[in-house]
């Protein structure tokens, strides 16, 4: 596993800001455990129930059809693709593919304006 280097910070209006030392590279769930951890002062295994918790309320509000607004981060809610008639790529026949329900994510104001 490759060590690299990342900062997060709670800023004021109380969203996330995440600062990478790798361009392009991303932070993988204990990464990010560890980084809560150290800015909160508490445990890994704390910081880890903590995140949990929270990607499991998000995944129940939405799938009661809710949406999940964290101030200056973003909002988390429920799309719908409607049905539709695709193609097999291997034999090229048509298919129906289903309607589904899909996650969307709209960034924050605060969140944009820190990434620029």
């Amino acid at each position: 596993m490759v060590s690299r280097a990342c900062r997060f910070s709670i800023c004021r209006g109380g969203f996330l800001f995440v600062k990478f030392d790798d361009e392009g590279a991303g932070v993988n769930k204990s990464e990010l455990i560890d980084q809560i951890a150290l800015d909160a002062e508490i445990s890994k295994a704390a910081a880890g129930r903590a995140l949990d918790a929270a990607i499991s309320a998000v995944k129940q509000a939405l799938k009661k059809g809710d949406s999940v607004t964290l101030v200056g981060f973003g909002t988390f809610n429920v799309g719908k693709r409607a049905a539709r008639t695709g193609r097999n790529p291997r034999t090229g026949a048509a298919i129906k593919i289903q309607s589904a329900k899909i996650p969307k994510f709209r960034p924050g104001k605060a969140l944009k304006d820190a990434l620029n």
